[in-house]
């Protein structure tokens, strides 16, 4: 039987994620079944590798995410969600701040012209992104480029960051055991059901986000207990990391070593806005600072929500700021486009 094409790239793809993943954890890297396969991938695809990850396999890996995600919903986190609104207004305030600095950066540091530095500074929500991108004549090639170095580095930072703050999850609550076979069987059937009526209707990361949603409502209300068994998480978190590293096909040399060094200048602008926004935020609300990181880093909801859930750091807490930083800048960069246009 012939293998799809799609998979004769994606074996030896995952193969090198894993070995990547099993180096990390070797040498005690943080989040190594994330963070491995993004490195080992990323400069297997840079040597000329030809690495993919196919979208039924993509889309399998956001589902497991989501419902493990969506199993640590306790009555705890939830309890938590009463401080949340001050910290998604902090939020909002460290998005903004940290896309006009990056903004302003690449327009005068890097030359770029008015809107692909917006469409490059902004903090995510890629495929919107792009699409606004043609729209108002940026520069796709290099914003797509750009955004891609944006979340290899967060996937590579942001780890060693709450690494070096020194702190413990607290998101490894009760131990409930596994999940039984059936639930876990329904929880996928029903995330798939959720996932596809939410990409209808155009909603970022919709597989990610409807697994998630059904995860909760089955765990919260306690009719589909347990945790999604490690093999899957696992598995699921190699994916992801191979997947950020396959973003890096098809450019040249000179191309990656201008981005390299925007997608870094600006990441890291992002993610000191970001870290005084979590301090202050912490300090309103009493929440973890290492779990606010998580929650206001400039990465994707995916990355940013397996990274908690291996971190063990308020998945879920982690998982709602992303979404409602995607809700915003749904909302903020037509705005911030009118008055690029006007200026």
């Amino acid at each position: 039987m012939a293998i799809d094409p799609g998979w004769k790239e994606a074996l030896p793809t995952l193969a090198v994620g894993a070995v990547g993943a099993a180096l990390f954890w070797f040498i005690g890297f943080p989040a190594s079944v994330l963070t491995g396969p993004a490195t080992t991938v990323s400069v297997a695809t840079i040597l000329g590798m030809r690495t993919a990850i196919p979208p039924g396999l993509r889309d399998a890996v956001f589902l497991a995410i989501g419902i493990t995600i969506g199993s640590t919903v306790t009555p705890e986190v939830v309890d938590t969600a009463l401080a949340w609104p001050l910290s998604l207004m902090m939020l909002g305030v460290t998005l903004l701040g940290a896309l006009i600095l990056a903004q302003q950066m690449l327009m005068r540091g890097f030359g770029f012209d008015r809107m692909t530095a917006l469409m490059c500074a902004t903090p995510g929500h890629l495929s919107y992104v792009l699409g606004m991108s043609a729209d108002v004549a940026a520069d796709i090639r290099r914003v797509a480029l750009v955004q891609t170095v944006r979340v290899l580095m967060l996937t590579l930072l942001v780890p060693v960051l709450i690494s070096l703050w020194g702190v413990e999850g607290s998101g490894r609550l009760t131990d409930h055991g596994a999940i039984g076979p059936f639930a876990l069987a329904a929880l996928f059937g029903l995330a798939v059901g959720a996932g596809l009526l939410l990409k209808r209707v155009r909603v970022p990361a919709p597989m990610l986000i409807g697994a998630m949603t059904v995860s909760a409502i089955g765990h919260g209300t306690g009719a589909t207990p347990g945790a999604v068994p490690a093999w899957i998480t696992v598995g699921a978190f190699i994916c992801m990391g191979s997947l950020i590293g396959t973003r890096f096909r098809g450019f040249g040399p000179r191309e990656l070593a201008g981005a390299l060094s925007a997608g870094l200048v600006t990441t890291l602008i992002a993610c000191v806005v970001a870290a005084i926004g979590a301090i202050v935020a912490s300090r309103i609300t009493g929440l973890s600072p290492a779990a606010l990181l998580l929650a206001f880093a400039p990465g994707g909801v995916e990355v940013m929500a397996a990274l908690a859930v291996e971190t063990g750091l308020e998945p879920a807490l982690v998982a709602a700021h992303h979404v409602f930083r995607l809700l915003l800048l749904g909302l903020l960069i037509p705005v911030l486009v009118m008055r690029n246009r006007a200026a």
